[in-house]
C-alpha cells in the first residue's frame, strides 16, 4: 500500500535532515541530486523544515558562476545542546556540544576514591552545569552517560556491580533532579565505544563485528547485523570473567581476577612488561599501560626486532618465518619435544596438561615452562607461542613464571625446526628485543580471549579498542591476527581501533545527538 502524503513528507524530511547532518550545509540543488526528489518536492521540504526551526540559511554557494547565488541550508545547530559523560572509577570527563555534534566545552573532574557518594555526585553534577554555562546555555536537552558495569535492560539503570564506586549508580538520578528538562541515558562504556568505532572509526564498513576493549579493564561489545546486542541481563561482552588458560585460578561471580582480565587488563599488561625488563610506571591504569605498549611498538619498530618470528614494522606486522622442512621433536634448551599440529603424537602431547598447540608442561621444563612455536611440514601452521601455567613466583603474571633474564627461553623466541638442526633457536637481536617479546606475549593473551569470542559468534572482524588497543596499533593487531589464525578455523580480520580511549565519550555524544534529533525532528515535523 502506498504511503500517505503525510508519511511521504516525513520520510523525505528525515532523509534531507540526515544528509544535512552527514554532509553539512547543502543547496536545494544538491539536496535534489542526493535525494532523487523533484525540484518542487525539495522546495516544499526546505520550506517546511525552515518553518519548523530545524533548518536555516547559513550562507551562499556559486559566487564564481553567473546568476544569483544558491542558498546553503544547514541544521539549526543551537536548536538543542547536549552533554556527554565518560564515567571512570576515579573521575568523569564531560563535554557539551550543539545539535550537530560540535564540541563547545570540555571538563575533566577527578573524584577521590575516599569521597562519599553525596560529595562525589555533587562534584560531577556541578561540573556538568559549569560546562553547560561555558558553552552558552542554561538548558541541556539530552545527556548521554557512558559507565563501566551492567545496564539493566528493563530500567536502563546502572546495576550494582562489585568493585565499582557507589556514586556511579546515583549520578543519573542526581542529574535528572538538577536538570529536570533533560533526557538522561546511561549505556555501558564498551557498547558506546563500539558505536563510535562503527560510525566514525575502524568498523565503518562492518555491520557485524566485535570490539575488544583493552584498557584499565577488559570488555567486549557485540554488533550483529548492525544491531548492538546487550543480552538478557545486559551482560553481553563481560569478557573479563571469561575462563581462559594461562591464569592461576578461575574467575568467580564477584571477581574476574582469574579470567581474561588477568591476561589483558592494565595490571596484567604492566606486570608482563616488567617481567620482560621494560620500565613501567607506578600508576596502574589504562593510559599507563597504553604508554608502555606504545613505547614497545616504537622501540621494536625502530630496531627492526622480531616478535615471535615476525618482523615488527610499524603499521605492517611481518610474517612468521617458515623453515625448509620441519618435523616432530623440535625442542628448546632444557626442555623436551614440542608438539606440532599434524605431525603426530609426541611425548609433550601426551604429558599431563599438554595438548596439541596449547599451553602445557613440556618434559624437562618444569612448572612455568614455556611452549615455543615449532614449524610444521609443508602447509602446516605454527604452534601458538605461550607459556604453561605454574606456581606463581616473584614477578609472575597471572600465575606464569617469567623466564630468566637473558635466557634463550625468553617469551616470544620460537624454536626453528630446520632440516639439519632441530634444536636451533631463532634469537632476535637489537635494543628492541625486550619490547618485541613483550608484544608477542601480550598478543598471545589477547588472542586467547579473542578466539573464544570468535568461536561463539563468528563476527568476521575483531576491533582492538581502548587505550591499549589504540597504542598497539597495527603492530599488535597483526600479531593477534597471526595467533588467532592458528587458534581458530574461522576467518577473522583484526583491526586496531581508531578512537582509543576517546571512543566512550564520542559514543555517548553520538547517542545523545541521535536521541535529541529523533525527538526534535519528529515533534516539530508533526506541527502544522
Amino acid at each position: 500500500m502506498p504511503a500517505s502524503p503525510s508519511t511521504a513528507r516525513a520520510i523525505n524530511d528525515r532523509l534531507a535532515l540526515g544528509l544535512l547532518q552527514e554532509r553539512g550545509p547543502l543547496t536545494a540543488g544538491q539536496l535534489k541530486q542526493l535525494t532523487g526528489l523533484s525540484r518542487p518536492t525539495v522546495a516544499d521540504l526546505v520550506e517546511r523544515l525552515t518553518a519548523a526551526g530545524l533548518v536555516r540559511v547559513v550562507g551562499e554557494s556559486g559566487a564564481a558562476r553567473r546568476g544569483p547565488n544558491a542558498r546553503l541550508y544547514g541544521i539549526v545547530a543551537d536548536g538543542a545542546f547536549l552533554a556527554a559523560l565518560d564515567v571512570r572509577t576515579d573521575g568523569v570527563v564531560v563535554l557539551v556540544a550543539d545539535l550537530v555534534g560540535r564540541v563547545l566545552a570540555e571538563a575533566s573532574v577527578p573524584v577521590d576514591g575516599g569521597a562519599g557518594t553525596g560529595p562525589a555526585v555533587e562534584r560531577v553534577v556541578a561540573a556538568v552545569e559549569r560546562a553547560a554555562k561555558e558553552a552558552g546555555t542554561e538548558r541541556l536537552h539530552t545527556v548521554g552517560i557512558g559507565a563501566p558495569g551492567l545496564i539493566d535492560p528493563a530500567t536502563g539503570d546502572l546495576r550494582d556491580s562489585a568493585g565499582l564506586p557507589a556514586w556511579h549508580r546515583s549520578l543519573a538520578a542526581a542529574l535528572q533532579e538538577r536538570l529536570p528538562g533533560a533526557r538522561i541515558t546511561v549505556e555501558n562504556e564498551t557498547n558506546l565505544a563500539a558505536l563510535a568505532e562503527q560510525r566514525e572509526g575502524a568498523a565503518r564498513d562492518r555491520d557485524t563485528f566485535v570490539l575488544l576493549w583493552l584498557g584499565h579493564g577488559t570488555g567486549a561489545a557485540v554488533v550483529l547485523d548492525g544491531v548492538l546486542r546487550r543480552g538478557a541481563s545486559g551482560g553481553t561482552g563481560e569478557i573479563g570473567f571469561l575462563p581462559v588458560p594461562g591464569t592461576s585460578s578461575l574467575p568467580s561471580a564477584t571477581d574476574c581476577g582469574g579470567g581474561f582480565h588477568a591476561l589483558a587488563g592494565a595490571a596484567a599488561v604492566l606486570s608482563l612488561a616488567a617481567a620482560h625488563g621494560l620500565p613501567t610506571p607506578a600508576v596502574v591504569d589504562g593510559p599507563s599501560a597504553a604508554g608502555v605498549v606504545r613505547a614497545a611498538v616504537r622501540n621494536a619498530s625502530a630496531t627492526g626486532a622480531s616478535a615471535a618470528g615476525g618482523t615488527v614494522t610499524e603499521g605492517r606486522p611481518g610474517k612468521a618465518p617458515t623453515g625448509e622442512r620441519a618435523g616432530r621433536g623440535a625442542a628448546e634448551p632444557g626442555g623436551g619435544p614440542v608438539p606440532v599440529p599434524g605431525a603426530g603424537p609426541s611425548a609433550a602431547e601426551t604429558g599431563p596438561g599438554a595438548g596439541e598447540g596449547v599451553a602445557g608442561r613440556a618434559p624437562g621444563g618444569g612448572a612455568g615452562a614455556r611452549f615455543v612455536a615449532a614449524e610444521g611440514g609443508p602447509g602446516s601452521r605454527d604452534v601458538v607461542v605461550g607459556r604453561s601455567t605454574g606456581a606463581a613466583g616473584a614477578g609472575s603474571v597471572a600465575g606464569v613464571e617469567p623466564p630468566a633474564r637473558g635466557s634463550s627461553a625468553d617469551e616470544g623466541v620460537p624454536v626453528r625446526a630446520g632440516r639439519d638442526d632441530a634444536r636451533s633457536v631463532w634469537q632476535p637481536a637489537g635494543a628492541g628485543d625486550a619490547g618485541a617479546r613483550f608484544l608477542a606475549a601480550l598478543a598471545d593473551g589477547v588472542a586467547v580471549g579473542a578466539a573464544s569470542v570468535v568461536a561463539v559468534l563468528d563476527p568476521g572482524c575483531v576491533v582492538l579498542g581502548g587505550e591499549v588497543g589504540r597504542a598497539g596499533g597495527e603492530v599488535l593487531a597483526g600479531l593477534v591476527a597471526e595467533r588467532l589464525a592458528r587458534l581458530s578455523p574461522l576467518p577473522t580480520e583484526v583491526r586496531a581501533g581508531g578512537l582509543g580511549g576517546s571512543a566512550v565519550l564520542r559514543g555517548a555524544l553520538l547517542t545523545a545527538r541521535d536521541r535529541a534529533q529523533d525527538e526534535l525532528w519528529s515533534g516539530r515535523q508533526s506541527r502544522p
